[in-house]
């Protein structure tokens, strides 16, 4: 991947999902400040009989609700948002709530109806000259391929993502693309880059005020010293300060992976009690908000965890093959990998998938 030539963001943070009456809202915002917004001022325009004002009303609901965890409540307000748009037939706004769907639909497993969201978000978003949605809705792209481990495919894109938000200034997404690009290089061993992109996101981030964005490159950050250094003291102060960021915000989906990504710090390093109880934690919040990734990969981290303290290695054969399995439907190949190098690492293997597909092949 190429490197693009660092340039500082002209302006801080902001939140393009906020719009309408909601537009001064920051990116900072606490997102149940939001929401409790975004219902009066939907209520507002429902009463006013304001389709156009409904839809960007309808959005900020969608998306605090989406972060909050509370799906079935975004799915519902995406939709709404959508509607309201095509009565007012505004090509941007419809956008819009195709970007918070395709963004949803991602977060909970459906990985080909995000791609099909976010691709009719973007023809939207160009056809209707909102360079933004447009922006945003490639970026999502990229970011369903990229944690299905498509790096080849995205890697351009996310490259080309970051020279388009540097060239206009825009804060936010500069650091959402570093954050990307950081996350490939550190998942195919390079973490000199990695680390050295993290820490630009979050200098960036702060620069900008954007404190959600701050708090993914300081998980970041803290994988990588992890990993690379063995550096957990560093790594469990740069989580802690992610933490209060996220808490600062109620960033639900954010503050879970950074329980995750603690409970890797502390397996790394041979903590394996600890470990289980922050992977359990990781668990039972990752299922609270019906996200079927975290939820897997804290599965994993707690099922590696468990065998390292004594766990039954049947029952930890039968955890690791269903995992793989789910894994396989969602499509998250890097995670699946992930799934066969635990296997190897804690000699339980060859799982009974594995074995049966050895087995058809050798017929063949």
């Amino acid at each position: 991947m190429a490197r693009v030539a660092q340039q500082q963001p002209k302006e801080k943070a902001f939140a393009p999902e906020y719009q309408g009456a909601l537009g001064a809202l920051s990116v900072n915002s606490s997102l149940t400040e939001v929401l409790a917004r975004g219902v009066e001022e939907l209520r507002a325009a429902e009463a006013a009989g304001s389709p156009r004002e409904m839809a960007r009303c309808g959005l900020a609901v969608a998306e605090a609700c989406r972060r909050l965890g509370r799906v079935a409540e975004a799915d519902a307000a995406w939709k709404a948002s959508y509607r309201a748009a095509r009565s007012a037939e505004d090509a941007g706004a419809m956008a819009w709530a195709l970007w918070s769907g395709g963004t949803l639909a991602r977060q909970r497993g459906s990985l080909a109806l995000a791609y099909r969201l976010l691709g009719l978000a973007a023809e939207l978003g160009e056809r209707g000259g909102d360079v933004v949605v447009r922006g945003y809705s490639l970026a999502g792209l990229a970011e369903t391929g990229r944690i299905q481990g498509d790096y080849q495919a995205v890697g351009e894109l996310h490259e080309q993502l970051l020279a388009e938000a540097r060239r206009r200034g825009e804060a936010r997404h500069t650091v959402w693309a570093l954050e990307g690009i950081a996350q490939m290089h550190r998942n195919t061993g390079s973490y000199d880059r990695a680390l050295a992109l993290f820490e630009e996101a979050a200098e960036t981030a702060g620069l900008a005020d954007d404190r959600r964005g701050r708090a993914w490159a300081l998980r970041g950050i803290a994988d990588v010293v992890s990993v690379r250094d063995g550096d957990v003291e560093r790594a469990l102060a740069l989580l802690a300060e992610g933490e209060t960021l996220c808490r600062e915000m109620d960033l639900s989906s954010a503050l879970a992976y950074n329980h995750k990504m603690r409970a890797n710090v502390r397996y790394r390093a041979g903590l394996y009690a600890e470990a289980r109880d922050d992977y359990a934690q990781a668990l039972a919040e990752f299922r609270e908000m019906d996200e079927p990734r975290g939820t897997a990969l804290s599965r994993l981290g707690l099922a590696k965890s468990l065998a390292r303290l004594g766990r039954n290695p049947a029952e930890t054969v039968v955890e690791l093959a269903e995992l793989r399995r789910t894994l396989d439907r969602i499509g998250l190949r890097h995670a699946r990998d992930m799934v066969d190098r635990a296997t190897a690492e804690l000699g339980v293997g060859p799982l009974p998938d594995e074995t049966r597909r050895i087995e058809e092949a050798a017929t063949r």
